[in-house]
């Protein structure tokens, strides 16, 4: 019958194979596929340096966003989260927005990626993490950054880990890292473990710190914290019981040792917490916010 398209044998299949391929290259599109690990172009004018090596292992790597003009660039060095077993330092979630806003501002915008569990615990990520800093303080010149100038960053698993590198100042010293600026934690609930698993809670945590006692007191900023840190902003989810609260006694720590924290509590999803920094809106406003009192430009 004439406006019929045969699709059995060979012909058949070629026609069935196509349009599968260009059924599954449109999702691919929408969902960032088409590059390695969710990779999205940048902005005009934006140039990246990928998967730099700041330590042996295949995972301790981290990519450079920067101005292509960038001098003495005020530099973000963001954690990626994903309950500490997955992630990517090139999700567009964790970079588009955070580099659209702040590279034209000026700022290099430094991703990085970790070891992650069953491999290695969250103490063995922390280190990673502070070993990614000093990496980034000892070439920032040679990117065009200030290392004198650096804002810690992470979002959920990555916020907790920012936060401990913040709270235990021995991972800055085991890893030969300076003092940076200040710290933002975008939605941690896990401050003090030890709280955490002793009520309900996601099996995530199970995961990640298992029964070890030890390591989780060790693995808690709240319960670490020493010294005087560097000012925090932590940023917590109202719409999840356990992060406000978390987020409130960890920031009365830090300001008991001396330095600042401010608590943002904010009515956005856990992804958006993370995904929305950069475009405008009260959660931008306060990261930038924090940023000026720091003495950084926005």
């Amino acid at each position: 019958m004439q406006g019929t398209v045969q699709t059995g044998g060979r012909a058949g299949g070629r026609i069935r194979a196509l349009l599968l391929a260009a059924v599954v290259g449109v999702l691919l599109s929408a969902c960032g596929g088409n590059h390695p690990r969710g990779e999205v172009a940048g902005p005009p004018g934006v140039e990246v340096l990928r998967d730099l090596a700041y330590g042996s292992d295949p995972a301790q790597r981290l990519d450079v966003h920067r101005p292509a003009d960038a001098q003495h660039a005020p530099i973000l060095v963001m954690v990626h989260g994903g309950g500490w077993r997955r992630g990517d330092k090139a999700n567009p979630g964790v970079v588009k927005n955070k580099v659209a806003h702040y590279v034209p501002a000026g700022y290099l915008v430094v991703s990085i990626n970790y070891r992650l569990s069953p491999e290695v615990d969250p103490l063995a990520q922390a280190h990673d993490v502070a070993a990614a800093l000093s990496f980034v303080q000892s070439e920032a010149s040679a990117w065009g950054g200030d290392p004198s100038r650096i804002v810690l960053m992470g979002h959920s698993a990555g916020a907790h880990l920012v936060s401990l590198v913040t709270a235990d100042p021995g991972y800055r010293e085991g890893a030969g890292a300076a003092p940076w600026l200040g710290t933002i934690a975008l939605d941690s609930a896990a401050y003090d473990v030890p709280q955490i698993m002793n009520g309900p809670h996601p099996a995530l945590y199970d995961d990640a710190f298992g029964q070890d006692e030890v390591l989780q007191r060790e693995a808690s900023p709240t319960l670490v914290l020493s010294g005087t840190p560097e000012p925090v902003l932590l940023v917590c989810g109202s719409n999840r019981a356990e992060a406000c609260p978390q987020a409130d006694a960890f920031g009365a720590a830090v300001r008991a040792h001396g330095s600042t924290a401010t608590v943002l509590p904010i009515d956005m999803s856990h992804g958006d917490i993370d995904s929305q920094v950069g475009v405008a809106g009260p959660l931008t406003s306060a990261v930038d916010d924090f940023l000026t009192s720091l003495g950084l430009p926005t």
